[in-house]
């Protein structure tokens, strides 16, 4: 059941983390505070669509 997704930094728009979620119990996309090699700085990281 659980799915492989991708997070996007939510400043510089890239592909940074792969993660899994379990799709039964998760219905909604997930936001996670991440760090953004990039940015040099945590930032948001939304699910990709």
């Amino acid at each position: 059941m659980r799915e492989i997704i991708t997070l996007v930094c939510g400043e510089c728009k890239r592909k940074n983390y792969t993660t899994t979620k379990n799709k039964k119990n998760t219905k909604e996309r997930i936001e996670l505070t991440k760090y953004c090699k990039w940015d040099r700085k945590q930032t948001a990281h939304k699910e990709e669509k």
